[in-house]
C-alpha cells in the first residue's frame, strides 16, 4: 500500500526521467496545497499560543513559551534566558526582574549573586508548549457549551426543513408539467439577485410580529427555502428517467410514494450537497442572528465568538481557539459527504 501511495505520488511524464512540466506540475501542485491548507494550519498552530505569545514580532510557527524555572528564595517561576558575559562565554541565567535596559539575574545553581545584564546582551530560551486552556477555559467561563449546543440545534433542525422544503419545491418543479413552470422558476432564480441587507429589516418585522425574537426558531425558520437548492435538486431531478415516475403512477402510487420512495434515493447526490451548503450557511451565519438574538443564552456559536473582541482589547487566544471548534462540524459534514460533490454538482448543470 505504501510503495502504491509513494508511485502515484511520484507520477512522470513519461515514466522514466523528470521533465521541466513535471518539476513545474509538482510546483504548482504544492504552491496550491500551501494555500489552501497553510491558513489552516497557521491557525491550528496559533489556537495553541499563549496571549503573549501572540502578539510576539517576529512571529513563530509553533506554539513556543519562555522556559521557566524556579529559584530558591524566589515564589515563582523565573524566565530563563541565554546570556553572553563579558568574556564571550553563555550562561543560562533567570531574570529577576528587568529596570530600564538592565536586567537582574541570577544562575539557578547559586541563587545570592545578582547580575546586572544589558538586555540587548540576553535572549530568551523557549521551548514547546500548548496552551491547553484556550480551549477549555471558555467552556467553563463564557458558556460555550451552551452556544455550542444552540448551534448544533440550529444547523440540525434548519438542515432537515431546508431539505425538506427545497426537494418538495424542486419536485413540483421538476416533475410537474403546469403553465408558468418556467416563469416560476425564473422568479425563484431572481431571488439570488436580492442581498441580505434589502430584506433584513422586513424579514425582522415578520419575525417580530410573530413573537419569535430571542428564540433560535427565529434562525431557522426565516432561511428554511433557499433559491440556491431549489434550483439544485430540481435540475438534477430533471435527469430522473419519466418512465420510472410514470411506471409508478401506473402502479397506483401515490405522489407522496414516488416523491419518497423514487425520486428522494435517486437525488441522494443532490441532496448531500445541498446538505454541505445548508450547514456552511446556518453554522457561520452571523448577521441575522445577531439581529434577532439579544440575549446571550440563546446565543450561537459565531455571536459567543464576538464577545472575545472588545472595544479595547481583543482575546486571541481564545477567539482563535474557538474558531477551530467552530471549523471541526463542516470539516466532518465535509468528509462524510464529499464523495457525492463531484456527482451532485455534475449532474445539476452547476459549473
Amino acid at each position: 500500500m505504501s510503495g502504491l501511495l509513494a508511485r502515484s505520488l511520484l507520477l512522470r511524464r513519461n515514466g522514466s526521467g523528470w521533465h521541466w512540466t513535471d518539476w513545474l506540475a509538482y510546483a504548482y501542485l504544492a504552491l496550491g496545497v500551501v494555500m489552501m491548507f497553510g491558513p489552516v494550519v497557521w491557525l491550528g498552530l496559533s489556537s495553541f499560543k499563549t496571549a503573549g505569545a501572540l502578539l510576539e514580532f517576529p512571529p513563530t510557527m509553533l506554539p513556543l513559551a519562555h522556559k521557566e524555572v524556579r529559584v530558591v528564595g524566589h515564589d515563582s517561576p523565573l524566565p530563563l534566558f541565554s546570556v553572553t558575559m563579558d568574556d564571550g562565554s553563555v550562561r543560562e541565567l533567570a531574570q529577576v526582574r528587568r529596570i530600564g535596559l538592565v536586567a537582574q539575574m541570577v544562575d539557578p545553581a547559586a541563587p545570592d549573586t545578582v547580575l546586572r545584564v544589558p538586555i540587548d546582551r540576553r535572549a530568551p530560551i523557549r521551548q514547546l508548549s500548548l496552551a491547553i486552556e484556550n480551549y477549555t477555559q471558555p467552556f467553563g467561563q463564557f458558556a460555550f457549551l451552551r452556544y455550542l449546543h444552540n448551534s448544533l440545534v440550529v444547523t440540525v433542525v434548519a438542515t432537515l426543513i431546508t431539505l425538506l422544503i427545497n426537494s418538495m419545491a424542486a419536485y413540483a418543479l421538476a416533475i410537474y408539467e403546469f403553465r408558468g413552470r418556467n416563469a416560476v422558476m425564473l422568479g425563484v432564480i431572481g431571488t439570488l439577485m436580492i442581498p441580505i441587507s434589502i430584506i433584513l429589516v422586513p424579514v425582522y418585522l415578520v419575525v417580530s410580529q410573530l413573537g419569535l425574537l430571542n428564540s433560535l426558531w427565529a434562525v431557522i425558520l426565516p432561511g428554511a427555502a433557499t433559491p440556491t437548492g431549489v434550483f439544485l435538486l430540481r435540475q438534477y431531478m430533471l435527469t430522473i428517467p419519466r418512465d420510472l415516475i410514470e411506471a409508478a403512477r401506473m402502479d397506483k402510487a401515490s405522489e407522496w410514494q414516488i416523491y419518497s420512495r423514487i425520486v428522494m434515493p435517486l437525488a441522494l447526490p443532490a441532496l448531500a450537497v445541498l446538505t454541505i451548503f445548508s450547514v456552511m450557511w446556518r453554522w457561520n451565519d452571523f448577521l441575522w442572528p445577531l439581529a434577532v438574538l439579544t440575549k446571550s443564552e440563546v446565543y450561537t456559536l459565531q455571536i459567543g465568538l464576538n464577545a472575545f473582541q472588545g472595544e479595547l482589547n481583543t482575546q486571541w487566544h481564545y477567539l482563535l481557539a474557538m474558531t477551530m471548534v467552530t471549523l471541526a462540524p463542516v470539516i466532518l459534514v465535509f468528509a462524510f459527504l464529499q464523495r457525492f460533490i463531484t456527482t451532485g454538482i455534475a449532474n445539476t448543470g452547476l459549473k
